[in-house]
């Protein structure tokens, strides 16, 4: 018996395969290196919305330690309001996480507190505190994982700050910055050779037009104001 006729490789299929696998290869490596190389200048980073798939940063600043951001409105009788849980409640724009916790520099969480005040019935108010409470990730783990891992039982406690606080008209009397940046602030002052680099690093030139960071800032006509919701 013959053997069956088997159809010979068509020529230059294997090539253009080899040829398309260099190419993208070569454009891949391409977009990375240029990525990096805008990384390390510091140049084009925020360009554009692609710019962050390639720039090699998407992972930096993870901590070990878990936050979330508490509302809370002071009236005339020293009765405290939450803000962060309104009555037509709250809005998660991703997961679980109400939308305050995605302002990491209070930008807007002045706002929110002002809208739910304009949209609820109360006292006067006196001022809105913004804080913030922190806790170690790992007490987020389950009891069954936890008991696996550690010998010690699991002690949940919390560390609060006051982030901001605003008077009703939303202008801002102080301001903090956060609880892992005072951590990592007093770690530094507490080291000699630290505080000497930094001191000896320090220019020449200082802009004194800025408040410093963890202090309050004066209220006057240089104090931030944020704008209350329009009746609209």
């Amino acid at each position: 018996m013959g053997q069956p006729a088997v159809n010979p490789p068509r020529e230059g299929t294997g090539s253009m395969k080899r040829i398309l696998s260099v190419a993208f290869i070569v454009c891949y490596v391409s977009a990375l290196t240029y990525g990096n190389v805008c990384h390390l200048l510091r140049h084009g980073t925020v360009s554009h919305t692609m710019m962050y798939m390639i720039v090699w940063d998407m992972f930096c600043g993870w901590s070990a330690y878990d936050s979330r951001v508490h509302l809370i409105a002071e009236g005339e009788s020293e009765t405290y309001y939450d803000l962060s849980h309104p009555p037509w409640g709250e809005l998660h724009a991703f997961g679980y996480i109400s939308r305050e916790n995605y302002d990491p520099f209070n930008s807007h969480t002045g706002t929110i507190g002002l809208n739910v005040l304009k949209h609820t019935r109360h006292e006067p108010i006196t001022r809105i505190l913004v804080i913030e409470e922190s806790w170690p990730k790992k007490l987020n783990l389950p009891d069954a994982i936890w008991n696996l891992r550690y010998d010690n039982p699991k002690d949940r406690h919390s560390y609060f700050r006051v982030r901001t606080i605003l008077l009703p008209d939303g202008t801002i009397t102080k301001q903090q910055d956060s609880f892992l940046s005072c951590q990592a602030r007093k770690l530094s002052t507490a080291n000699p050779r630290l505080a000497q680099d930094a001191f000896s690093g320090r220019p020449l030139f200082l802009n004194e037009g800025n408040g410093e960071i963890g202090r309050d800032l004066p209220v006057g006509p240089g104090a931030s104001r944020i704008s209350a919701p329009s009746a609209q």
